[in-house]
C-alpha cells in the first residue's frame, strides 16, 4: 500500500507543477486552487508513504515520479521538445528509481 500510496504522490506532484505553470504565479483562479490542492494531497501521500518507506528512497522515488510525468507531459503538449539525449536521461532516472524501489 505505501508504494501505491507512493506512486499517486508523484502524479499529484506533476498535477501540481504543471498546475503552478498554468496559474500564472497564482494569479489565475482555478488553476491555482487546483495547484494547492494537489500540493497538499501530494505531500500527505508521500508522508503515508514514508511510514514503511525509507525517506531518502521515498522522496528520491516521488520526484522522479514527479519528473518523468511533467516532462513527458510538456513533450506531448508541445510546450517543450524532447531530445534524443533527453529521453535517454529521462530513461535512466527511472532505472535509478527501479534501482532505489528494488535495491
Amino acid at each position: 500500500m505505501a508504494w501505491i500510496s507512493l506512486l499517486i504522490a508523484g502524479v499529484f506532484e506533476a498535477v501540481w507543477a504543471i498546475g503552478l505553470k498554468r496559474s500564472n504565479g497564482f494569479s489565475v483562479l482555478i488553476p491555482s486552487l487546483c495547484t494547492i490542492g494537489a500540493m497538499g494531497m501530494s505531500i500527505w501521500l508521500l508522508g503515508v508513504a514514508m511510514r514503511d518507506i525509507p525517506i531518502g528512497v521515498a522522496y528520491a522515488v516521488w520526484t522522479t515520479i514527479g519528473t518523468l510525468l511533467v516532462f513527458v507531459f510538456g513533450a506531448l503538449s508541445g510546450q517543450q521538445p524532447m531530445s534524443l539525449l533527453q529521453a535517454t536521461c529521462l530513461l535512466g532516472l527511472v532505472v535509478c528509481g527501479l534501482g532505489l524501489k528494488f535495491g
